[in-house]
């Protein structure tokens, strides 16, 4: 059985947002994102992927395909394949995501 805690992976940096891996397999792939304040994921786009965000902390604002929305803590968000998503913290504190994202690219 695979097991990790994800209070314990947390990873940030002052650079840049860190993504860590938690569980990976030819099919799909399960990181957390790790942001400091202003910290972003910029606008990007997979063609046969869906990506799943999930809010375990803090506060950000996700955008889907054109749509902005400030989430936090206890929300999940879902990107179809072939749409412009991407990630900020808007807040004072950090915020970490579970993300999902199946097939693997």
């Amino acid at each position: 059985m695979h097991v990790k805690r994800w209070q314990e992976e947390r990873s940030f940096s002052g650079e840049k947002f860190q993504k860590v891996n938690l569980f990976e397999s030819e099919r799909m792939f399960c990181d957390i994102y790790c942001f400091e304040p202003g910290q972003e994921q910029a606008l990007h786009s997979h063609d046969d992927n869906d990506k799943i965000y999930c809010v375990l902390e803090g506060r950000g604002t996700f955008t889907v395909a054109g749509e902005s929305r400030e989430l936090d803590a206890g929300w999940s968000l879902l990107c179809p394949p072939g749409e412009d998503h991407g990630v900020v913290n808007t807040s004072d504190g950090r915020l970490v995501v579970l993300v999902f994202m199946a097939p693997h690219p």
